[in-house]
This record gives C-alpha cells, sequence and structure tokens, in this order.
C-alpha cells in the first residue's frame, strides 16, 4: 500500500509520535486542505539535496533549518521533522516526538514492510560479528540456493551473489527498508544483519523484530562523546536485542550473561548457548587433533562434525559454532555443502596471513582490548614453541572508542617485543594526538616504541629487511585498517593502498594460507 499524506499521520499517531501538521500559520492534526490525502509519496529521504517534488523528507540529527533552502521551490511535497521549518519552506511540516523513530516507521510503510517477506536475523556483540554474519549467510546461501541476503560492516549482498562495500555496520532505518526491498525483489528469502549498539541508541532498527537474534559477547569499547557516555549506556544498547528478537542464541560465558538471560526472560524469549572447549553450552565448539585450524563442532548432547576453517584463531572457532547454532535455530541442519560453504571463508583483512623468508605477518582488524588479547593468544598458541620475536604495527581512531587506546597497550606490551604506533581514522582528533595519548600508557620499561605517522612507512619499518636461514622467527602484526582503502579525516575519504595491499607489496607475496575462494572478498 502506497504511503500518503493520511496513511503517514495515521501511522504516526498510533505509534504517539504525531505533534501537529504546520503549513504557514495553520497548524493541524489533520492533513492540510490543499495536500491530496490518497496521493502517494514518491521518494522518502533525509538529503536535502534528494528532496524533490512527491518526496517526503526527514530532517534528522544536527538539521539546521537553512538546509532547507537548498530543496528549491518544487521540493519537498512535505517534511518530518522535530521543528517547525515553515520560515524556510512552503512544505507542510509533519513534527513529531522523534524524527528517527518517525522515519523508521515510514520508511518500513513507503518500502511495502519487506521485512514481511524475509526470515531476519540481527548479530550484535563486541566483537565477531562480521565474521559470524559471513559462516550463517554462506550456510544459509547453499541452502536456499542463494536467497540470503547480507548487511555487514564489510559489505552488504543484496541478491546472494553481488557484494558491494557499506558505510556503516547498520544502515540508517531509510537505507534499511530500501535495502532490505532490493532484496525481496531479488527473491532473498533469508537477511542476515549485523546490529551495532548505535543501531538501538539511534533507532536504525527501531520497531524491526528479528526472528532470530544473536548476542556473541560483551567487552568495553565504543566509549566516548561520540558514542556511548558509559559502558552501562554501551551494554544496555546492545541487550535491546532481546527485546527486539523471537529467539535468542547467546555466548554462554559472556559478561553480564545472567542479566542478558533476564532480559530474554522479560521478553518472553527462548535462549540458546554456544561455548568453546569443555564450557557447559547447548552447541560446542573443540579443537580437532593436532595444530591448523580443523575443529569439531555440533551440540553438546550430539555428534560432532569435524570442519577445517580458513580463518585462524579460536575465536574464529566460536564465530563458527554461534553460526552454527544460529543455523539450527532456524530450523535447519546444514549439510556437507553447506558446511563446505563456511569452510571456504575469507574475509579479506581478518586474519589475512603473509610469509616470506622468517618473517610472517598477519594483517587484522583487531581494535581493542579483547580482540587484540583474543590475536595474541591465537599467535603465542600457534607460534609460542619457536619464540618469535613480535612487532605490532597499529593505531586507534580518533574522537571514538577513546577506551580502545588504553585497551590495546593493556593487551599488547607485555606480550610483544616492538609497538609502532602509526595513523588510523582521524574523524575530528589527530593521529598524532592519540599516537601520543597511548604511548602515555606504556608502562613496559623493556617494550621499543614509536610513532610512524606514516602508516605505510610505520609497516615497511615493522617487516623489516628480509632474514637469512636459520634467523629467529619474526612475527608481525598490523592491526586497524585491513583492507580498508581510505583514512576517514574530517568527514572524508582519504585514499589509502590498505594493509593487505601494502603487505602483500612489501613481502612480494600473497597471502599464503587462503583456503578457496568464498562468499566474502578475498
Amino acid at each position: 500500500m502506497a504511503l500518503t499524506m493520511a496513511s503517514a499521520l495515521e501511522l504516526l499517531r498510533k505509534h504517539d509520535q504525531l505533534r501537529e501538521v504546520i503549513q504557514g500559520d495553520r497548524w493541524t492534526l489533520n492533513q492540510p486542505a490543499d495536500h491530496s490525502s490518497l496521493k502517494p509519496f514518491t521518494d522518502v529521504t533525509y538529503d536535502t539535496r534528494q528532496a524533490g517534488p512527491g518526496s517526503l523528507l526527514f530532517c534528522k540529527g544536527h538539521f539546521l533549518p537553512e538546509y532547507m533552502d537548498a530543496c528549491g521551490s518544487e521540493g519537498p511535497a512535505a517534511y518530518v521533522a522535530q521543528q517547525d521549518l515553515s520560515a524556510h519552506t512552503s512544505a507542510p511540516g509533519i513534527i513529531v516526538n522523534d524524527v528517527r523513530k518517525s522515519m523508521s516507521l515510514l520508511s518500513a510503510a513507503f518500502y511495502g514492510y519487506p521485512q514481511n517477506q524475509l526470515t531476519l536475523v540481527g548479530i550484535t556483540g563486541t566483537k565477531g560479528k562480521t565474521t559470524t554474519a559471513y559462516y550463517l549467510h554462506a550456510m544459509l546461501g547453499e541452502l536456499s540456493g542463494g536467497r540470503a541476503a547480507l548487511f555487514s560492516s564489510v559489505d552488504n549482498c543484496l541478491d546472494g551473489r553481488h557484494y558491494v562495500e557499506s558505510q556503516l555496520t547498520t544502515p540508517e532505518s531509510l537505507d534499511l527498508f530500501r535495502m532490505m526491498r532490493q532484496a525481496v525483489d531479488a527473491g532473498m528469502r533469508y537477511l542476515v544483519m549485523e546490529v551495532s549498539s548505535q543501531a538501538y541508541k539511534v533507532d536504525r532498527v527501531y520497531g524491526l523484530t528479528f526472528d532470530l537474534g544473536a548476542f556473541l559477547n560483551i567487552s568495553p569499547d565504543h566509549v566516548s562523546p561520540m558514542e556511548h557516555p558509559t559502558f552501562e549506556d554501551y551494554l544496555y544498547c546492545k541487550r535491546r536485542i532481546a527485546y527486539n528478537s523471537r529467539q535468542l542464541v547467546m555466548g554462554a560465558d559472556i559478561q553480564r550473561a545472567d542479566l542478558i538471560r533476564q532480559d530474554a526472560s522479560a521478553a518472553g524469549i527462548p535462549v540458546t548457548t554456544f561455548g568453546f572447549g569443555q564450557q557447559e553450552a547447548d552447541f560446542v565448539a573443540r579443537k580437532a587433533p593436532g595444530k591448523g585450524n580443523d575443529y569439531l563442532i555440533g551440540p553438546a548432547s550430539g555428534p560432532m562434525t569435524q570442519v577445517s576453517l580458513s580463518i585462524a584463531g579460536d575465536f574464529n572457532a566460536l564465530n563458527a559454532i554461534a553460526a552454527f547454532a544460529m543455523l539450527n535455530r532456524l530450523g535447519l541442519e546444514p549439510d556437507a555443502d553447506a558446511l563446505h560453504a563456511m569452510e571456504k571463508i575469507r574475509i579479506a583483512g581478518r586474519m589475512e596471513c603473509f610469509q616470506a623468508d622468517n618473517r610472517i605477518a598477519y594483517v587484522d582488524y583487531a581494535h581493542n582490548y579483547a580482540s587484540m588479547k583474543a590475536l595474541l593468544d591465537f599467535v603465542d598458541e600457534r607460534y609460542g614453541e619457536r619464540k618469535p620475536e613480535i612487532t605490532l604495527v597499529c593505531g586507534a581512531t580518533g574522537g571514538r572508542g577513546i577506551d580502545r587506546r588504553k585497551g590495546i597497550v593493556q593487551a599488547a606490551q607485555d606480550r610483544v617485543d616492538r609497538l609502532i604506533l602509526t595513523a588510523d581514522d582521524e574523524n575530528e582528533e589527530s593521529s598524532d594526538h592519540v599516537d601520543r595519548e597511548m604511548l602515555s600508557f606504556v608502562t613496559n620499561a623493556n617494550l621499543e616504541t614509536s610513532i610512524v605517522l606514516d602508516r605505510t612507512q610505520a609497516i615497511e619499518q615493522g617487516l623489516g629487511q628480509p632474514g637469512q636461514p636459520g634467523d629467529r622467527l619474526r612475527i608481525i602484526l598490523v592491526t586497524g585498517k585491513g583492507e580498508e582503502r581510505w583514512f576517514k579525516n574530517q568527514g572524508r575519504h582519504v585514499p589509502y593502498e590498505g594493509d593487505d595491499h601494502v603487505v602483500a607489496r612489501l613481502l612480494g607475496t600473497k597471502s599464503y594460507d587462503l583456503g578457496a575462494t568464498g562468499a566474502a572478498k578475498v
């Protein structure tokens, strides 16, 4: 059903969002007398540059009244805002209590409620969201004949085949419902999506109920003036997924697990747990005999299946069993082809390994205490017997996730031999300032430290010169940017070669332990 002024007002009244409609000096609870109640809006947008005749414009965020001047005399047909903008436009204004919630409600209606035609899976957690989403998407794609869509922090896939780089972990609600409509029109039956804490903080998924929600883990992150003021606020936002899902899969031993179980109980939804090793859980992953990336996964009370993952690390096996548990709770059982599809997944920039002479380099997105600790645990488990010399090349995002800076240093300073601090996304804060702050957290007097702001030069220094036969093994960890081909700087994307490309070029090799090409970009 098309979205009209009349149906928009009715929907907003139903959800207690409508305050009044303002056009000029006329204030009313009904549509303006000269506005056809049956004429549908032709488009919805939050960009004044796209607000042409017939469109409905959402004035969200730090919207200044003068922004309306960019619309011109012919558009929009109406606007939705929390303030009266009639001094800058003749278009009727739908004044609401919360423009972000209203945008989600009206966008869903405009695009014909595409979520009702999809089985929706939402995945939240501090780390592992992307890998878990790719694992589950690969298995669902295999079992459904390619009719599974994916929204992730790396790529979006709307047709089961083609991948396009994403801009946000969870898109704005308007974009989310537009993409869902495209997925439905492309024949998709399933949608797997990452759900960030910000998605609940700023109502990007308002009104959306997941057929299955997953809470992988939680650790302090994203605490800054621009994100969450406290860890409590960060955790609270992530906990909202329990109240907006029909069932929940969660890590068995995650921090505040009892509280999340209480959330699920209050929401009246069942909980399924997953774990690693000897943890008590409904579904478990265990290390298979020998070394490498072979694991046994399955229900704790049933037969286990051996898988050989293309992404190294026990933490990725935990992501695999999470995806396995989620597939089971969707009422599906993976066959050999589905498991093989998961085994093939390789995500560029995540645990990507390069080797030349006595140097082994890993490129990874590790960017906080938990992910850095997991990475170093892997290095110790895989190479510890050889007593390698370990160099870490990293930075931290400016203006955001301020708590990450100390966490990275704390996780690494007693486990690496050399720390090279370098550039990362700056936003409103320079990398030099961030790196100097990180350096102030170093308390290990034996740690060799330096700041090299040019990231390519920092990686080059970290890799050093080729070794000779018999030399001590050198491990070089390059973390934070992965395959990203840009830096965020003052709201702009500044081109960058990418950590994976820099390492491959300088070592003269490709990542050596890739499995077969999976659905992810490799």
